[in-house]
């Protein structure tokens, strides 16, 4: 009786501080992982600085590889899939359709004489592991394919169920879970929403992501998570406090406000100011909470750039159901709750409170009224 082996052969990448260009991390994963039945499959490949390492961890493995099985196209994921092909010529392609179109733009060649396509729904057998395949569309790339091992009961989640960081990273995987998921995935839920349907039939005991750890425990947690991302479900009932102030003013009102809020709920609320924080912890914010208060200057007749720029990453990102709070601050045409409600617009099932706050250069004891009846508003 074969005995099978399962593990990872990717990559800890530790120097990696801004992924996707945009996204500041510390370190990141490429996972890759290897299953060696009566015939060996890896599954997806790393960015191509790391290529050569790859190799060297698959060959660690005492394994003569027979499969590539590719769930996803991104480069961190498929830039080294030309070196195996060379390092392991038996070696055939396993993909669907869309995915060999991106081979064949990425690389100028599909491996047409060493490719096996599959589809949604098709089985694929190693010997004692029986794969199944599950497409992901937009999960968050067309091509995408989840791939869950009937035998040893492992779904691998291509870029689904990720994080950033290295897997032994010291960071809040949650919130790294969360940053990582709004970010990279967010604008897709109805795609999510489909593909967890599919996921819920099958029975699931461990989960292995493209990125971060292997998931043993508390799956129902974690895909719990996801429900609650993709529907746009606020995780928590709460505010999230987002602004920007260029000579304080605008700061002083929204202090003002957490302090009331505090007074009324026992709980200080988080403040992000987008011109120190990193904005994607802010984004996350804005879907983790019930409530979002936008605060920030007449700027140009248009708003200040940096919120101007966070609003526009709220939109892309299918904001919805959510209150939100709008703040102001000019000191002789105030525009901006006027732009930032345009902004808003295509966002679906946002409540506006009826307490807009207007500065004119400096808070006045009428604005500090204002706050506290917003207060009282966002906690009723």
């Amino acid at each position: 009786m074969t005995i099978t082996k399962i593990c990872n052969v990717g990559i800890n990448d530790g120097k990696v501080s801004l992924f996707e260009g945009q996204y500041k991390v510390s370190g990141m994963a490429y996972n890759s992982y290897l299953i060696k039945d009566e015939k060996t499959a890896v599954f997806d490949t790393v960015c191509f600085e790391y290529g050569a390492t790859w190799i060297d961890n698959i060959r660690s493995a005492d394994a003569e590889p027979d499969f590539l099985i590719i769930t996803h196209m991104e480069p961190d994921h498929s830039a080294s899939i030309a070196l195996f092909m060379k390092e392991f010529p038996r070696a055939k392609i396993v993909a669907n359709a869309k995915a060999f179109n991106m081979i064949k733009n990425f690389f100028g060649e599909d491996f047409a004489d060493r490719k096996t396509e599959v589809k949604d729904g098709d089985i694929f057998s190693l010997g004692e592991t029986e794969l199944l395949f599950v497409a992901a569309p937009m999960v968050h790339w067309p091509e995408v394919q989840m791939i869950y091992d009937k035998t040893h009961k492992i779904l691998f989640s291509a870029d689904a169920f990720g994080r950033f960081g290295t897997r032994e990273t010291s960071d809040d995987r949650q919130a790294e879970t969360r940053r990582y998921y709004i970010g990279i995935v967010g604008k897709y839920g109805m795609q999510v929403q489909a593909v967890l349907k599919k996921i819920a039939t099958l029975d699931v005991s461990a989960i292995y992501p493209l990125h971060g750890e292997i998931i043993t425990e508390n799956l129902g947690y974690y895909i719990g998570l996801y429900d609650k991302w993709s529907s746009y479900t606020p995780e928590e009932q709460g505010t999230a406090i987002i602004y920007t102030s260029v000579y304080g003013n605008t700061e002083k009102a929204v202090r003002l406000l957490a302090d009331e809020i505090k007074d009324l709920t026992g709980v200080t609320p988080p403040l992000y100011n987008l011109s120190e924080c990193d904005i994607y912890e802010a984004v996350a914010a804005a879907f983790r909470y019930s409530n979002v208060v936008l605060a920030t200057t007449t700027y140009n007749m248009d708003i200040f750039p940096y919120m101007s720029d966070f609003i526009g990453r709220l939109a892309e990102r299918n904001f919805s159901n959510r209150k939100v709070a709008l703040i102001e601050n000019g000191s002789w045409a105030p525009n901006a709750v006027k732009v930032m409600s345009a902004m808003l617009e295509k966002c679906k099932n946002l409540t506006f409170c009826e307490n807009k706050v207007k500065i004119v250069s400096a808070l006045t004891e009428e604005n500090a009224f204002t706050i506290k009846n917003l207060a009282k508003e966002l906690t009723k």
